[in-house]
């Protein structure tokens, strides 16, 4: 009878998991990340969650080269959504207890 018992808190387990990814989810929604090029010039606003680009912000220092502009924003965007991979993953570590567990948001 003891597998029973043991399933019993493996369900538990797992239904405290959700609400907690849920709690994660639900704090991502409302979290943007900032990516930065050419020293900072270049600003690009992503949501934490979806990765949607809020905004892009062009300072003193943007390169007025098409070409250079194109490879900043690129860049830019690149560290955005990599900042926003690093959110998501210290988030789900905090849950996981660092456990690399793909698929869970």
């Amino acid at each position: 009878m003891s597998g029973f018992g043991d399933m019993g808190n493996l369900l538990k387990q797992a239904q405290e998991m959700q609400r907690q990814l849920d709690g994660v989810r639900n704090d991502l929604r409302g979290r943007t990340v900032e990516g930065l090029a050419a020293g900072g010039s270049v600003r690009i606003e992503i949501t934490a969650d979806r990765h949607e680009v809020r905004a892009v912000r062009l300072g003193p220092g943007t390169p007025g080269d098409p070409r250079a502009l194109e490879e900043v924003l690129t860049a830019a965007l690149r560290d955005a959504l990599k900042r926003a991979g690093e959110v998501e993953r210290e988030a789900i570590g905090r849950i996981t207890g660092g456990m690399n567990l793909p698929g869970l948001l």
